[in-house]
């Protein structure tokens, strides 16, 4: 089959590797009809984080068509469904708790050693996602196996489209617990940092869930008019002081939560980011933590601190005092995928939640390495990329009719 694997620092490829084939009786194999590539991909892309191999397949947000089951699946031949970024056992202390992220028993043991050593505990798994977190080959593929299928897959209705629901594989999940864990409370004032995917389903989950007011803070033109589009006030990081900004906007207070939908690779010229990227660039250090470091300082005492967003290792120059003396409440974590998919699925249903409005462009998946070089240097334009395996080889990359971007 064809799929995109990584070789190194901005060399991904799409090569011709073996096709999956069923190992545990609980797997399946599905047929990917839609995959997408997901900011976090570009921490990989950019080679922040560690463990990756080459010839490792990428891609962790896709759905398709059920072609074989094991004998222990629930699920069935031709069905359609959206697979979760995670892979969880359903069984485990922790799966039971439904902190499905936290799984204990999907990670093998010869690669959850390296895991446990780095954070102190096993790390639950993920597809496409370098071996801290399994190894297993991801969805940017014509075909996956997907471990523990009784458990993860959700099955796709009927008369829904794969741009509706695609993204309930990540990016509609984490967007919503980012918010859900900000304890957003009636009234209450959001602070979004970063305007890409997973910060404008962050931004609506904070109305969903009744905030009065959000901010949403980047510096790309379009990321912003999308953002404001959606309901939220905006600021270019560029061309304000964010944290004199917050301050004139609550009243001196600041924002009752704030959500840090960046990450590890924050951008800017402040000094603190400068020097993260010097030590990043020099192997002296990982993170890029510019954004955190300013939500804490940011945050109205008492507040909430919600970190949707990747890190992969150690931080400097962090405001332990702030966080302290603020007395924040702190929240973060890889998605628990199988708690929200269906909940997410029924708003989507009804029309309260719009899964594509967004999507800048569609591609095959043959274009798969042309469009992380666009992500990763367009990020104006490309706003979300969809990669489509059976879209024919000969194809150009083009707008998504469900919406083109214009330029700023």
């Amino acid at each position: 089959m064809r799929a995109l694997t990584w070789h190194g620092r901005h060399d991904v490829r799409v090569d011709t590797v073996p096709d999956p084939e069923i190992v545990n009786p609980r797997d399946a194999i599905i047929k990917v009809t839609s995959t997408a590539i997901c900011g976090s991909d570009l921490h990989l892309y950019d080679a922040y984080i560690p463990t990756l191999r080459a010839g490792d397949v990428l891609g962790h947000e896709f759905m398709g068509e059920v072609v074989e089951v094991g004998s222990k699946s629930t699920l069935k031949k031709g069905q359609r469904v959206v697979v979760p970024f995670t892979i969880s056992c359903g069984q485990c202390f922790f799966c039971e708790k439904q902190q499905f992220s936290a799984c204990d028993n999907s990670n093998p043991a010869e690669t959850s050693d390296a895991s446990e050593a780095l954070m102190g505990h096993s790390m639950g798994a993920a597809f496409g996602y370098a071996h801290l977190t399994g190894g297993y080959a991801g969805g940017q593929a014509e075909y996956v196996r997907v471990p523990y299928s009784d458990v993860g897959p959700l099955v796709v209705p009927d008369g829904l489209e794969d741009d509706q629901v695609l993204f309930l594989s990540d990016i509609l999940p984490t967007g919503y617990q980012g918010a859900f864990n900000a304890d957003i409370e009636p009234g209450d004032t959001v602070a979004v940092w970063g305007c890409g995917p997973v910060g404008l389903f962050a931004i609506q989950s904070a109305f969903l869930l009744g905030a009065h007011r959000v901010i949403a803070i980047d510096h790309y033109p379009n990321r912003l008019k999308l953002a404001k589009e959606k309901g939220a006030d905006i600021l270019d990081y560029r061309e304000v002081n964010v944290l004199d900004a917050l301050k004139e906007m609550t009243g001196g207070i600041g924002p009752d939560a704030v959500i840090d939908c960046v990450g590890m690779e924050s951008h800017g010229m402040a000094i603190d980011n400068v020097v993260d990227t010097v030590k990043a660039h020099t192997f002296l250090g990982t993170d890029r933590p510019h954004a955190l470091r300013q939500m804490i300082i940011a945050c109205r005492k008492g507040g909430k601190v919600s970190i949707p967003g990747v890190y992969g290792g150690f931080v400097d120059k962090f405001p332990i005092g702030a966080l302290m003396e603020k007395g924040l409440q702190v929240k973060s974590g890889q998605t628990h995928m199988q708690r929200w998919m269906k909940p997410l699925l029924e708003h989507i249903q009804k029309g309260e939640i719009d899964t594509t409005w967004f999507i800048s462009h569609h591609a095959p998946l043959e274009q798969a390495a042309e469009m992380y070089r666009h992500w990763h240097d367009e990020q104006n334009t490309y706003t979300k990329i969809v990669l489509k395996p059976e879209m024919a080889k000969s194809a150009q990359s083009t707008p998504s009719a469900a919406r083109v971007i214009e330029p700023a």
